[in-house]
């Protein structure tokens, strides 16, 4: 057709070693091309890998997505800044562990989680589940199959540990990436900076890192005088913390849902917060001890003499949207998701905008939505740049699979893209029938992740069996 584009990609860079990343780079390796992975953590595995140690909280209320989860990372990066890219700095402020806090903070896995897509749908194409693999297994399990996934097909040898992506950005045809790399001394955490250039980019980073904290009335406060009883469900690791306490889980969707779940042989009591959102999952779920609430209009004023400890609760009342008072609140867990998030492209963010408000070049304004993308992949005015894992509601492991095996055929010239104007065409349809906003990536409706894999395979194919 008039005006396709066919891409001359030779090497690649990816950002992220989680089941996006290491698909992806197993089926660019197997086009041919050269690839360098980025992992800011010392580990494969994405959100299946359980870490014992968990992320700072993010800011009260947090509502821009460009910021991303390292704050306290970027701070110091500021000062190092006048230092020589080309050489390392040393980070003696900071013991090694809380470095690496900073720097790649832990993920949402908890202690108890488990897959909630059978292990079946979940198998790549490239490296079965171990014989005798249940379909519902811990996130062990899982963690460890991805790392086997990118050693058996050595791809593993691409990745780039404890780097991370600083910035992005296209310079004379090609893709500048900034990096820095931790490293454990004897006077303390080393960071080396090091640019990279590739003729294409791969984002699978993810979408949940960048903590979503919304703006409550007297949630801050809240926040500030009892710090560790108000945290967002990514600190969340293990039900024992909430014996014996009730328990206020802001949110209903499937976080929510399993850490109340959890909360049932722990807590007192839990009382799940729900605005009545379309992805709310059914009270059918919930176990004996959780009551469904309406959604939150205010966490009200805290007693002057707010010296409560442990053994005692919160001295405040939250107020609900149909009237109702909650009182002897222990402990409030914030299951209210995340932004989307691409810190290392912070150009092509507009956190002031409304999703309904993007224009043609922006790629995140309010968090809701990754704009500017053909088939969830491709971004629109340079399609050299690309995202795997967007959407949402799917079967995950596999259907990312999909995603990332169309990219590498793609990058690799093997099929072509239409025009920009046909790109554009195509999104504007879609556009008009889901809307812009959350609503836009998700394939919950009846047969929709089917069809998008069909219409992605007959794309690639050329519409042959």
């Amino acid at each position: 057709m008039a005006g396709e584009q066919v891409l001359n990609v030779k090497t690649v860079g990816v950002i992220g070693a989680g089941v996006s990343g290491i698909s992806s780079a197993i089926h660019l390796r197997r086009e041919g091309l050269d690839v360098t992975v980025f992992e800011r953590s010392g580990h494969v595995g994405g959100v299946w890998y359980f870490d014992e140690r968990s992320a700072k909280d993010a800011a009260y209320p947090s509502t821009k997505p460009s910021v991303g989860d390292s704050s306290d990372y970027e701070s110091s990066l500021a000062s190092r800044r006048d230092k020589r890219r080309d050489s390392p700095v040393e980070g003696s402020d900071l013991d090694y562990d809380e470095a690496s806090i900073a720097f790649a903070p832990p993920g949402p896995c908890y202690d108890g989680l488990r897959n909630n897509v059978s292990t079946h749908e979940m198998e790549m194409s490239t490296h079965l589940f171990k014989s005798g693999t249940e379909e519902y297994v811990i996130q062990r399990e899982l963690a460890d199959y991805l790392q086997d996934a990118a050693n058996v097909t050595n791809a593993h040898t691409d990745i780039q540990l404890n780097t991370r992506v600083e910035g992005v950005r296209k310079i004379d045809g090609q893709w500048q990436v900034e990096t820095t790399t931790l490293s454990k001394t004897d006077s303390g955490p080393q960071y080396t900076p090091r640019t990279y250039q590739f003729d294409a980019v791969v984002a699978a980073n993810g979408n949940y890192h960048a903590m979503n904290i919304p703006d409550i009335p007297g949630l801050k406060e809240w926040k500030q005088t009892y710090p560790e009883r108000v945290m967002h469900s990514k600190l969340y690791r293990r039900p024992q913390k909430y014996r014996d306490q009730n328990v206020l889980v802001v949110g209903a969707s499937v976080s929510s849902t399993d850490i109340v779940r959890e909360l049932g042989s722990m807590a007192k009591a839990t009382y799940q917060s729900s605005r009545g959102g379309a992805y709310d999952l059914p009270t059918t779920l919930l176990p004996d001890n959780c009551a469904r609430v309406s959604g939150i209009k205010s966490f009200d004023l805290l007693s002057p003499a707010s010296s409560s400890t442990l053994s005692t609760c919160i001295p405040g009342s939250v107020t609900l949207t149909d009237g109702t008072v909650l009182k002897g609140i222990d402990s409030v867990i914030l299951a209210t998701g995340y932004h989307v998030s691409f810190p290392f492209l912070r150009s092509l963010h507009a956190d002031h905008l409304s999703s309904s408000a993007a224009d043609h070049r922006v790629l995140v304004t309010d968090g809701q939505q990754t704009h500017n993308l053909h088939k969830d992949i491709f971004y629109i005015p340079d399609p050299t740049l690309s995202f795997i894992g967007v959407p949402y509601h799917t079967a995950t492991w596999t259907f990312f699979e999909f995603q990332a095996m169309a990219s590498a055929q793609v990058l690799a010239g093997k099929v072509a893209l239409p025009s920009e104007a046909g790109m554009r065409e195509e999104y504007g349809r879609r556009l008009t029938t889901k809307g812009a906003g959350r609503a836009f990536h998700s394939l919950k409706g009846s047969g929709q992740e089917i069809a998008y894999v069909n219409d992605l395979v007959e794309w690639v194919n050329g519409g042959k069996e």
